[in-house]
């Protein structure tokens, strides 16, 4: 059993409907993937996903604006609502993005605080998203004391220091198919040094499509591709890291264990 425990299903283009949507975790489904975590972009867009959702008790959600979407606007009384839904596991995508969009930085630093806010009074893990701004990024989650909440630094790409002062506050390292990409030395270094216990695989669907599928438009199905990658990487089988990772999952986000029935 694996868990795709960061993907944007309403994103996707091959499922502009309901059918499609079903094909598609259909096929997740053969490929031994059972559960998903649909995230959210833009609060805007969060009752559109819910909906399209609805059918699907085996997809999670989540609440939050991204870093590149700040200027759709936060508002934290939205945020908190959207936060209650049960389906809503988690807050986010969210965190700071300086390399594609430095000139925003001032209002993603807010924004990033303010949702920092709302998941440890609401007491849901956060879902980060850092490029190119690492210090900043752990900066704003010590201030706020995330350490409360807890939460993951999704598709990964940063130094070893970061994830270790990241997994120091309670957080976990996911990882997706840019790390079968063939410059991906040093970050295929990192994640051979993430104790098991705090990894989680992930496609970013249907963004970011691994090695085979390097072209298509990535789904869920192919976080089995990661997730065999990384297990050679780390020597474990493909069982093996299913387990823990999926695990891991269900540990964090706890909110998702009780819909599940695995608390």
């Amino acid at each position: 059993m694996l868990v795709d425990s960061h993907c944007h299903l309403d994103r996707l283009k091959a499922a502009p409907d309901q059918d499609s949507l079903e094909q598609i975790i259909a096929a997740a489904k053969t490929r031994g993937v059972d559960w998903f975590l649909c995230v959210n972009v833009r609060l805007q867009d969060f009752a559109a996903m819910r909906e399209k959702m609805a059918a699907y008790p085996q997809v999670f959600l989540s609440a939050g604006v991204h870093p590149l979407d700040v200027e759709a606007g936060l508002s934290i009384d939205a945020l908190t609502r959207q936060a209650a839904d049960p389906r809503v596991v988690a807050i986010g995508e969210t965190g700071l993005d300086y390399f594609y969009a430095p000139e925003t930085k001032t209002a993603q630093q807010q924004c990033f605080e303010q949702q920092v806010a709302v998941a440890t009074d609401v007491g849901k893990p956060l879902i980060i998203h850092t490029r190119d701004a690492r210090a900043d990024t752990l900066d704003i989650l010590r201030n706020g004391h995330a350490d409360k909440c807890g939460g993951v630094l999704h598709c990964f790409t940063e130094s070893l220091e970061m994830a270790e002062a990241a997994m120091e506050m309670g957080f976990y390292i996911s990882v997706s198919g840019i790390v079968t990409f063939r410059n991906a030395d040093a970050l295929r270094q990192v994640i051979k040094h993430i104790p098991k216990e705090r990894l989680l695989v992930e496609t970013d669907s249907p963004y970011l499509a691994p090695i085979p599928h390097r072209g298509k438009e990535n789904q869920p199905a192919f976080v089995r591709d990661v997730a065999q990658f990384v297990a050679d990487l780390r020597g474990d089988t493909l069982e093996e890291l299913a387990a823990y990772t999926t695990d891991n999952f269900f540990r964090l986000f706890d909110g998702a264990a009780v819909l599940a029935g695995r608390e």
